[in-house]
């Protein structure tokens, strides 16, 4: 027997056979008779009573298999079902029950292991993104650092060189580019303002670079889990980016508010739009990031602008 009570086995055997016994002892207190030379009429009635009692047994058996049938097809739908928070109802008795309840366990680790593994992939993403960031600003900043300081002491010998003068404003304007690429890489801003902070830093920037109008409706002193946080700031990041680079808008609306359980990240403008079909590897990047928190990306743009909506789980970091 196992932990959960007798095994299916021995209560298929026991039904069976109380099932036969009930039959026989039902068929030895009957009027029937048999003969030595078996007739016509007696053979009817045996084999009518073997039909009675095979569909009887049958009828029992798929009651006590029946909870394996709808395990069988819960696990056909497997790969849809984890991760969305739904589990097999535990039915049936026995090992049957223990089946079920042992397989919605294994649900749930399957779907703990996906979360850790989510967490560590994202700080992996992170760390190779601060190494990047880390070696522009060392190596390509200080250089171009470099570059620009010598041709400031070649100006001074070269005063009217037009020459040298577009090639110092050059010069400048791709350090500054470097320097918004690194900040981009390394999102120090959300360790040192929190969230909203960072959200506001970021419609900040993008209104003094494009001088667009950008209306923030942010959740003040929302907390939440550090690898949700970067989430939603990297989407936004990445939103308003490509609203700076293509979307030629005036207004952009950014939202962030806690609607139950979860939590809306709201990026709306009044730009030019895009097809469906051209959506690039920004906005598939945002969506697995989303994935990686157990959240949601859409994105429906069309004439009249463009919405991009990230749902996170509201968990606070413990």
């Amino acid at each position: 027997m196992g932990a959960g009570g007798m095994s299916l086995v021995w209560r298929i055997s026991l039904l069976t056979g109380a099932l036969f016994a009930v039959g026989m002892i039902a068929l030895a207190l009957s009027p029937a008779t048999i003969s030595r030379e078996l007739l016509l009429t007696e053979g009817g009635v045996l084999a009518a009573a073997l039909l009675v009692l095979a569909l009887a047994n049958a009828l029992l058996v798929r009651a006590e298999l029946a909870p394996l049938d709808h395990l069988t097809a819960f696990v056909r739908r497997v790969g849809a079902v984890i991760g969305d928070g739904r589990r097999p109802a535990v039915e049936g008795r026995g090992q049957v029950r223990e089946l079920t309840r042992a397989f919605g366990e294994m649900l749930d680790r399957l779907d703990q292991a996906r979360m850790e593994g989510n967490v560590r992939a994202l700080e992996a993403q992170e760390a190779e993104r601060t190494r990047i960031g880390q070696e522009l600003h060392d190596e390509v900043g200080q250089r171009l650092t470099a570059i620009l300081l010598g041709l400031s002491a070649l100006r001074r010998t070269l005063p009217d060189d037009e020459e040298l003068t577009i090639l110092q404003e050059t010069t400048r304007s791709t350090l500054a580019e470097v320097r918004r690429i690194v900040d981009r890489l390394r999102p120090g801003s959300l360790e040192e303002l929190g969230l909203t902070g960072a959200l506001n830093a970021l419609a900040h920037d993008l209104a003094g670079l494009t001088g667009v109008y950008v209306r923030r409706e942010l959740a003040p002193d929302l907390r939440l889990a550090p690898e949700v946080e970067l989430v939603v700031y990297r989407v936004a990041q990445e939103a308003l980016t490509n609203i700076g680079r293509h979307a030629q808008a005036r207004n952009v609306r950014l939202s962030l508010a806690p609607r139950g359980t979860v939590v809306h990240l709201e990026i709306a403008d009044d730009g030019v739009g895009f097809a469906p079909e051209a959506e690039g590897t920004g906005i598939q990047g945002m969506r697995e990031r989303a994935q990686l928190v157990g959240g949601g990306l859409a994105v429906t743009s069309g004439p009249d602008g463009t919405l991009v909506r990230l749902v996170v789980p509201a968990e606070e970091a413990g």
